[in-house]
């Protein structure tokens, strides 16, 4: 198997078969096939190669949709992870609490309509879970390519290390 080609990921398909109100989701969303675009999902298949704490569980969202909203009901707390065209140096790291779906970056590429609707829904139901959003910023879009930008790869580990950290620490909170 290529090493390159995606899998798809989720640390826990069975995701109703248990109580997940003291796990926390990291969800990567992207379209894989843009490049510097698909960066959440890049990241959430590095993820899948290293031991994960039992309370973090992650999932490729891939372009977000409707589809995951039942992700929502099942979470306190989930950990988004993006692409987004700031104006920032490629490969910068920001950690946005949105209270809103307004409050989501405007430049969220190829899908950002999918997931703000998606996000929008969320605050709709009577459940609303914690959330926070890792944003990678990146400077343009590669259409049918998974190569990163050498900037944004190199981000990876960081964010990788920076979601242990804050996933740690909310869940010492809990406690």
């Amino acid at each position: 198997m290529n090493e390159r080609t995606p899998v798809a990921i989720s640390s826990d398909s069975y995701f109703f078969e248990k109580d997940k109100s003291n796990s926390i989701l990291v969800m990567g969303v992207g379209n894989y096939l843009m490049g510097d675009e698909g960066i959440g999902v890049h990241i959430i298949q590095e993820m899948s190669k290293i031991e994960l704490p039992n309370y973090l569980d992650i999932l490729d969202g891939g372009t977000g949709g409707f589809l995951l909203l039942n992700c929502f009901e099942a979470y306190k707390t989930i950990i988004f992870i993006d692409a987004t065209m700031d104006g920032k140096p490629e490969g910068t790291i920001s950690l946005i609490r949105p209270k809103f779906a307004s409050d989501f970056p405007s430049a969220l590429s190829v899908h950002d309509v999918g997931l703000k609707d998606m996000i929008e829904a969320v605050y709709l139901m009577d459940h609303i879970p914690d959330i926070h959003l890792f944003t990678i910023s990146i400077k343009e879009i590669n259409p049918m390519t998974i190569a990163l930008n050498q900037n944004v790869q190199a981000a990876i580990p960081k964010v990788i290390d920076q979601i242990l950290k804050h996933s740690e620490a909310l869940q010492l909170k809990k406690v």
